[in-house]
């Protein structure tokens, strides 16, 4: 096959990252004579811009370009009408991915004449202790997730709305459009909707699978979560569209909801406080039941509950913010 590939990698600090990255993809059986390789990058202020131009001078497909606006989109979009490809690929930094990865996503995109496809997404970290071992096995499981079979998986090729990343047509960008710049998070998740909306097809392949490494903490893990349930309403409020995103995206806002509205509503009826009190008993009898199967000699109880309970109210209140965030917006528009 002598297509050639244009691979974006948009990146921002990830000195701990960004080698491991570049030597997987490096490692691609693919001729590199058919590959560019764009590392995009926000103007790290770490050493990742150091290591990329090691890389660069070592390898003339590498290219490290500057994004001074930050945002992933704006990378995208940078890297995209700079390719020369017949194919884009769109890696993430914090990730690894096999020798087989673009041959395999190439093949599948010919064979299924797919507009887009993507890989299973599986969950690790990269320094393994009880604690972050709990956060990959919460990030792995659906009561973390929800229903996103890139990351619980599946056992068949099957049309989806969204694949991690994304191994796309290279004209799809000029029929769909290029990624929504306003967007700081969700931005592959919209672009998906809008392909699936205009007729396009995007499928998962079960067996092509990339490691993404989690954050490990509880404090990065809530601040990740956070941006991304407040993103989840944001992109509503800029696309107009709640069918940019899924019900899935709404479950950890409807449950912070339903625990603080009765509390509100206690100040006025005490009895309300009960609907919180049940709400919250049911919320971790379940959780506690999950967590005690979950269990295992690399991580402990305690520590699954910490990540459930961290991801779900984290995801929820950011969303509440988006909801704060997307009414005084609407106000500035109006005054």
């Amino acid at each position: 096959m002598n297509k050639k590939i244009t691979i974006i990698i948009p990146c921002f600090n990830e000195e701990k990252y960004i080698a491991a990255c570049l030597d997987s993809v490096l490692n691609f059986d693919y001729n590199q004579k058919h590959m560019e390789i764009f590392v995009v990058d926000g103007m790290s202020n770490d050493n990742t811009r150091e290591i990329v131009k090691e890389y660069e001078k070592k390898c003339n497909i590498i290219k490290l370009i500057d994004n001074i606006k930050r945002t992933v989109p704006i990378a995208m979009n940078i890297g995209i009408k700079m390719s020369s490809g017949d194919y884009i690929c769109r890696l993430d930094a914090h990730a690894i991915y096999p020798k087989d990865y673009l041959l395999k996503l190439l093949k599948w995109s010919q064979k299924l004449d797919a507009d887009n496809v993507g890989a299973v997404w599986l969950t690790d970290v990269k320094n393994k202790t009880k604690k972050s071992n709990a956060i990959k096995k919460v990030l792995s499981h659906k009561l973390g997730v929800g229903n996103s079979n890139f990351r619980i998986g599946s056992n068949d090729i099957k049309e989806v709305d969204t694949v991690p990343f994304g191994f796309f047509k290279r004209e799809v960008f000029d029929k769909y459009g290029f990624y929504d710049e306003r967007l700081t998070r969700n931005q592959d998740i919209e672009l998906n909707k809008r392909i699936k909306k205009g007729g396009g097809k995007i499928y998962l392949i079960p067996f092509v699978k990339c490691t993404y490494f989690a954050r490990e903490d509880f404090y990065s893990l809530a601040k990740n979560n956070f941006a991304n349930g407040k993103w989840n309403i944001l992109t509503a409020y800029y696309t107009k569209k709640l069918n940019s995103l899924s019900l899935r995206h709404f479950i950890p806002l409807i449950f912070v909801f339903s625990i603080i509205f009765p509390i509100i509503l206690s100040l006025f009826d005490g009895r309300f406080i009960y609907i919180s009190i049940s709400i919250l008993l049911v919320y971790f009898m379940v959780i506690f039941l999950v967590s005690y199967k979950l269990k295992d000699e690399n991580t402990d109880f305690l520590n699954i509950v910490k990540s459930f309970l961290t991801l779900h109210v984290s995801y929820g209140i950011g969303s509440l913010m988006g909801i704060i965030e997307s009414f005084k917006r609407l106000l500035n528009d109006k005054i």
